[in-house]
């Protein structure tokens, strides 16, 4: 049986946010509310949610503000909802990363198909032949049969290449330090330079990043590195 979906509802409006609570429930769905805009965007960073549902006026940070920060470590969809109806807030929304915009007051219903058609957009093609699929945007892993695609192009790694990709892409969004990669991929008992992380990120970005034109690892400095869609 699949497994529920679960919702963030950010709003700071207690009757709004209970109300959309009891119908998405009803509907099937998991949830979970949130009314201050900080705390909103750290849940949103430190739990796993499949759809934010965000207010555009909160105390301490605004809807606006959350969704930019989100957008630069996470591909959550996110539906805006708000009573503000102007244009130009509609467009700076869908500008910085949100999926949709709805404008209160709203017919539940639409709401429901348009949770429903992000939640589909969201997840990637269904693989039938090859088992689990791993995916940061346009590049495909297939861990099944140690494959590695980028817009459908294949990539030749090498096994450590590989295995250290296979971690990132694990931990999508997620800053991975060197020592947990060394741990993870070269093992407990490894001594060595620690620079070794550092020599293949190099080049898995060579293979990847360089050649497709496109970034995906990351660089958090002073911490370590984490890939993103």
């Amino acid at each position: 049986m699949e497994e529920a979906a679960r919702i963030f509802i950010v709003e700071d409006e207690r009757r709004i946010a209970r109300f959309l609570q009891m119908e998405l429930e009803h509907e099937g769905f998991k949830t979970a509310t949130e009314s201050n805009g900080r705390r909103a965007y750290e849940r949103i960073l430190q739990e796993n949610y499949d759809l934010v549902l965000l207010d555009l006026m909160l105390p301490e940070m605004d809807g606006l503000e959350i969704c930019r920060n989100v957008r630069q470590l996470s591909d959550v969809p996110i539906i805006m909802l708000t009573a503000k109806d102007d244009l130009e807030d509609k467009v700076n929304g869908l500008d910085i990363g949100a999926n949709d915009y709805m404008t209160k007051p709203f017919a539940i219903q639409e709401l429901l198909a348009r949770i429903r058609a992000a939640l589909r957009a969201h997840q990637p093609a269904a693989e039938t032949t090859d088992g689990e699929i791993l995916v940061a945007g346009d590049l495909v892993m297939y861990p099944g049969r140690y494959e590695v695609k980028v817009k459908g192009e294949p990539v030749e790694l090498t096994k450590k290449e590989y295995m250290l990709l296979e971690y990132l892409l694990r931990n999508k969004r997620m800053v991975l330090s060197r020592d947990q990669i060394l741990q993870t991929v070269w093992g407990y008992d490894y001594i060595g330079d620690t620079n070794v992380v550092d020599v293949y990120i190099r080049y898995l970005r060579s293979k990847i990043d360089e050649r497709f034109g496109q970034k995906f690892i990351h660089t958090m400095r002073g911490v370590g590195y984490v890939i993103k869609d």
